[in-house]
């Protein structure tokens, strides 16, 4: 346990942080037919993509744990097999946390309705909106939510470990 373990959490918070923006930004924009400037347009959609960190000096240190710890079983009545490496490891690198690598409008296309009356239809009537889908959108804000408070709770618990430890 390190200090590190706050950076690790608190990369995860502000990466749900941002995503959660994002969802906020997709539902507040659901009936949205024109551009900032006024302009007729459709708001896009946009999704947040993630990418773990890694340290390269880590990422040696731990190739070398795993080699010298990993430890393999087979239960051949169960049928399962169990393989402990003791450390959190993607390809031999071990994650330094995470951060936003994108926010990217999506090819989600554009979902027509009939309201003629509706200043922005078309010449037969049809309005193009945004293809948010609320329920989505609502999924992906629980679950963005959920993340960050899990990343809250590990940094809660890393410092009272570090509190009883410095108690002793």
């Amino acid at each position: 346990m390190s200090l590190n373990t706050f950076d690790v959490a608190a990369s995860g918070m502000m990466a749900q942080r941002i995503k959660m923006d994002t969802v906020a930004s997709n539902i507040a924009n659901v009936n949205t037919t024109r551009n900032p400037d006024g302009s007729k347009g459709v708001y896009v959609k946009k999704s947040v993509n993630f990418r773990a960190m890694y340290e390269d000096e880590l990422s040696r240190g731990a190739r070398n744990f795993a080699a010298n710890y990993t430890d393999a079983k087979f239960d051949p009545i169960k049928g399962n097999l169990t393989i402990n490496t003791g450390i959190a490891m993607n390809q031999g690198l071990v994650s330094n946390g995470v951060r936003v690598e994108s926010i990217q409008e999506t090819d989600n296309p554009v979902k027509l309705i009939y309201d003629p009356s509706h200043p922005d239809a078309d010449a037969e009537g049809y309005v193009e909106l945004p293809n948010i889908n609320v329920v989505e959108e609502m999924v992906d804000m629980v679950s963005a939510s959920k993340a960050y408070e899990a990343n809250t709770v590990v940094a809660e618990n890393v410092k009272t470990m570090i509190q009883s430890a410095l108690a002793i």
